[in-house]
């Protein structure tokens, strides 16, 4: 690549980033991003973002920083952004909270069920998304179709703290985390509808799609959703088929909004 078009591309970098972290939270996160990427981070460290109400806590040497990345300044859910006043939000593979965390700030009136089965990244789940009290629940648990014991499974994805895989118990296996299911998560929320389904489940959707769906998916709005997969996309699309959502992409992401209380976002 051309020294000038090298230095124009990082000029334009620049810009994204401070136009969508604002100019301070943008200077810190690309200084803690180059001590990080040097080993020169040793502890967790706090940036921010004009779309979050309340500085986030990011890990060294993890993913966190890629994720942060994708959310706030690549605006991975801006495609949410029409949803008019949403309620419920939940939140499944909500990894250390980050799309939480913008949910939350975008729709004052909103609250969040958010769950994660790893227990560090649900450590950080807890420290992010505390600020906002009340209006958030964690469940440390995987989601699944039905209730059952998981583990997570290092062998599968790529090992990163936003890749964590599960599978059920096999015999003689002693569960890591206990699976929930969306039935049981909305009935025990008191709502009668999820405005936001969020799921980046890293391939479980295979399972929360394939049965027990049918209750609990009619009183859905809008679902965002990262398939990971063509047997992934197979499954959730035929379990969407004959439900009136209007289907656009975003990125990794699959947006069906089903809800009248969803404008157009320009």
């Amino acid at each position: 690549m051309p020294a000038q078009s090298r230095f124009t591309q990082k000029i334009q970098n620049w810009a994204r980033i401070l136009n969508s972290l604002g100019t301070i939270p943008g200077l810190t996160f690309k200084l803690k991003g180059f001590l990080d990427r040097r080993g020169l981070s040793h502890k967790p460290y706090r940036i921010g973002s004009k779309r979050a109400r309340f500085p986030l806590w990011c890990r060294p040497r993890s993913s966190d920083i890629h994720v942060f990345n994708q959310v706030f300044i690549d605006l991975e859910y801006a495609c949410v952004d029409g949803i008019v006043a949403p309620g419920l939000i939940i939140d499944c593979g909500a990894n250390v909270g980050y799309a939480s965390a913008y949910f939350l700030t975008k729709f004052p009136g909103c609250r969040v069920i958010a769950i994660e089965p790893d227990s560090g990244n649900a450590e950080m789940l807890r420290r992010n998304l505390a600020p906002y009290r009340d209006r958030v629940e964690i469940l440390e648990a995987g989601i699944w179709s039905h209730s059952v014991g998981l583990v997570i499974d290092a062998t599968l994805g790529d090992g990163q703290e936003w890749a964590r895989k599960v599978r059920e118990c096999r015999p003689g296996e002693t569960p890591q985390v206990i699976a929930t299911d969306l039935a049981t998560i909305l009935e025990n929320s008191g709502a009668e509808t999820i405005s936001l389904l969020k799921v980046d489940i890293e391939g479980s959707e295979a399972v929360v799609f394939s049965n027990n769906f049918e209750g609990w998916l009619d009183r859905v709005e809008n679902i965002a959703i990262e398939l990971h997969g063509e047997r992934c996309v197979e499954i959730f699309d035929k379990a969407i088929a004959d439900r009136p959502f209007q289907i656009t992409r975003s990125g990794e992401l699959t947006f069906c909004s089903g809800s009248a209380r969803t404008s157009a976002v320009r």
